[in-house]
């Protein structure tokens, strides 16, 4: 047994049991991922693909009990190799951040920028997308820090720790009706038409929480990813926007007015992430801590400590 048939093995799945895109990622030929999975089968006396031909079409029902061993078998010597790292570079190295649209434009470029003084000679690789995104990277190994909205609290196979809260507010043109109101109501808002957040991203879903518990239903005619999509359209008087209160730069917006809109919808938290067993080196603690200071490596530890007693 080695470690490139359990990659195989993994890669197999991830790839929807395309064996030429598993060569592909593992950058062999399609025989001979073919052949590591045959002697990995004749290894283990068990076949763990389902095949029709010559092609792969699912897992069976021993590939699926052996599929988290081969994952966790795989992160270990991944984390092992971290270990290594840690004390042979320890300013050196890789890290991986995936997070939303409003964190990475956001919340993120400050702690980049004071993360990137600090550790000029560590990469820093940043991908972007929906909460559900976020996490499918985190699981798969390909990130090692995750920031998002409550949602990733929901993989039992990450420790979430909460970072801060945040408010939506609603944008506007100037001279826009909405102004008139001394306080605004979720009855004003339904009114007009709105560009909001698509399902999934940064707080849609306490937004539509708050209309359906009031018996309104709003006219949201776009939805996007970012709230700079969101701003765009509100500026051409396409609706009034739904966006997340750190979204708004009144530099930058000089077209639009942002008003508080704490009152009308839920508090959101969002939280940073981590893959549980995962081993993270010193300079992943340094920009955890940065972005969010109350998240120091004690507090970070303790929370892997406790997850790990959740387990037992």
């Amino acid at each position: 047994m080695n470690f490139q048939q359990l990659r195989s093995v993994r890669e197999a799945v991830r790839c929807g049991f395309n064996l030429t895109e598993v060569a592909t990622v593992l950058h062999t030929s399609q025989p001979g991922i073919s052949r590591q999975i045959r002697d990995l089968e004749a290894e283990v006396g068990s076949p763990i693909f389902v095949r029709s031909g010559k092609r792969l079409t699912g897992l069976t029902e021993p590939g699926r009990a052996m599929l988290p061993l081969i994952e966790r078998l795989l992160q270990d010597a991944q984390n092992l190799r971290r270990v290594g790292e840690e004390f042979a570079h320890e300013q050196r190295g890789t890290l991986s951040i995936a997070a939303t649209h409003s964190q990475a434009r956001y919340a993120l470029p400050h702690a980049v920028r004071d993360f990137r003084a600090q550790f000029p000679e560590v990469s820093l690789h940043l991908h972007q997308g929906s909460p559900r995104q976020v996490a499918s990277l985190l699981l798969a190994g390909e990130a090692d820090i995750g920031i998002a909205t409550e949602a990733l609290a929901s993989y039992p196979q990450l420790v979430t720790l909460p970072c801060y809260r945040w408010t939506h507010s609603v944008v506007v043109p100037h001279g826009h009706p909405l102004l008139r109101h001394e306080r605004l109501e979720l009855s004003h808002l339904a009114e007009h038409p709105i560009v909001t957040y698509d399902q999934g991203y940064t707080g849609r879903s306490h937004i539509d929480d708050a209309f359906a518990a009031a018996g309104l239903r709003p006219q949201v005619v776009i939805a996007a990813m970012d709230a700079d999509v969101i701003k765009t359209y509100v500026e051409l008087g396409l609706g009034i926007g739904i966006v997340a209160s750190i979204a708004i730069d009144a530099e930058r917006d000089r077209g639009l007015v942002g008003i508080d809109a704490r009152h009308l919808f839920p508090l959101n938290l969002t939280r940073l992430a981590l893959r549980r067993g995962s081993v993270l080196r010193g300079f992943g603690f340094a920009f955890i801590e940065t972005f969010a200071p109350s998240l120091s490596r004690d507090a970070v530890v303790r929370a892997f400590l406790d997850s790990a007693h959740e387990d037992a």
